[in-house]
């Protein structure tokens, strides 16, 4: 009888992680505070309580809601006009809900798009398992993060998985280390965007607060990239600001054969300014 009772209540939750996260935030919630702390135990008790089979990845669920999905109407609403809920790392296994401006980083349509001689090797082109995948391949085998903030730079690791103090783990999807022609070193933290994944100050925040702290010498500039339409790239490169996600620059980029760039596109580059 209880595995029965328990399938029962499960066909009437459409949404797991939005039953857990949303009682999780209502249990917690006042009108009084903007920030408040909850933990990965509190999961377990939640899932519990509500007769809900517990996700095999408890991590998932946060993950979803910091750059997937968006969070449940009934915590949104709670928000104030020009605000949102965004869940941060607060330590080991342990997560804090916290107002921040609403800003969406959205590519700007008006920006030019700059083509560049495509030398991506064919077969990762056919190949590539995903969106991020491909999207991390093509940034790194066309040197466009060299090309966009005009440093050199070398791929240092994908997908780094580490813990920040005060913040816990994290996972940054590509770095890369380089050099100016003044000799200044750089660690580039840069996240990939696909499909529905949005920007967001929670990952970005935490990757510089990671090179911060692992690389204290050197200095930071976070980028993220994202896939638009007509294969183009578009990269950003990320700041915070009193709590809040900035974009300090915004480029446009199109991976075509050379024969498909012009000679007038090649003169138009050229009378732009550095």
């Amino acid at each position: 009888m209880p595995n029965a009772r328990k399938t029962v209540v499960d066909s009437r939750v459409p949404n797991r992680y939005k039953a857990i996260i949303e009682r999780i935030f209502l249990q917690h919630y006042s009108e009084r505070v903007n920030s408040f702390e909850f933990t990965r135990e509190e999961f377990v008790e939640t899932a519990i309580a509500l007769g809900i089979q517990l996700p095999k990845n408890i991590g998932d669920v946060i993950y979803s809601f910091r750059y997937r999905v968006e969070l449940p109407e009934a915590i949104t609403r709670t928000a104030p006009q020009g605000q949102e809920w965004i869940i941060e790392g607060a330590g080991r296994a342990q997560y804090r809900f916290r107002l921040a401006s609403a800003h969406r980083i959205i590519p700007n349509e008006r920006l030019v798009t700059i083509k560049v001689p495509d030398a991506t090797p064919e077969i990762i082109t056919t190949y590539a398992l995903s969106d991020e995948q491909a999207l991390l391949a093509k940034v790194r085998y066309n040197r466009l993060i060299d090309i966009f903030l005009g440093v050199t730079t070398y791929s240092l690791q994908n997908h780094l998985r580490t813990t920040v103090k005060n913040i816990g783990q994290i996972e940054i999807d590509e770095v890369y280390v380089g050099v100016d022609r003044f000799g200044r070193q750089f660690v580039i933290p840069v996240q990939a965007k696909g499909g529905t994944d949005k920007h967001g100050v929670v990952q970005t925040s935490q990757d510089i607060a990671c090179c911060t702290e692992k690389f204290p010498n050197l200095i930071c500039r976070a980028v993220s990239a994202q896939f638009m339409s007509n294969a183009r790239i578009a990269l950003f490169e990320l700041m915070i600001e009193d709590g809040d996600i900035k974009v300090a620059e915004e480029r446009h980029y199109q991976l075509v054969a050379g024969a498909d760039i012009s000679a007038s596109e090649l003169a138009g580059y050229a009378h732009r300014s550095v």
